[in-house]
């Protein structure tokens, strides 16, 4: 498994008028730490891309328990429990201090550039075997 954790401090436009953090914004968290989570394990995504490969959302899920306010620092967990084949899973948690604010996960494809179902390069692959066994 992998798991990175990634640093947000709600900014005040990502607050709606009752003052909680709009849900649309965890989404860009996740991102964020989707992202960063790619880079702590040596694979960057724009490399990625650039070699041919693109990993479209095909589905979101999210549960929110409790609301974030504008100014929380946050850390946004990442997990990645399975090796990616056509397609990979990421699952998030989103804590203020010691209390768990929302849980969710992305699910994503592999696809060329003319939008067709590919398996991950061996390179990619082999970035999360080494970061799941080391």
């Amino acid at each position: 498994m992998i798991r990175t954790e990634t640093a947000i401090r709600v900014r005040y436009v990502e607050t709606d008028a009752m003052g909680f953090v709009h849900h649309a914004n965890y989404l860009s968290w996740f991102e964020l730490a989707r992202i960063e989570m790619l880079d702590a394990i040596n694979l960057s995504y724009k490399e990625l891309e650039t070699a041919g490969y693109y990993l479209p959302v095909l589905g979101v899920a999210i549960t929110y328990r409790k609301p974030a306010y504008f100014d929380d620092r946050l850390i946004v967990v990442c997990y990645v429990r399975d090796l990616p084949r056509l397609q990979i899973k990421i699952e998030y948690e989103i804590f203020r201090e010691e209390t768990l604010l929302a849980t969710g996960s992305t699910d994503h494809a592999f696809i060329n550039k003319e939008g067709r179902p590919i398996r991950p390069p061996k390179n990619f692959v082999d970035g999360f075997k080494t970061a799941m066994t080391g």
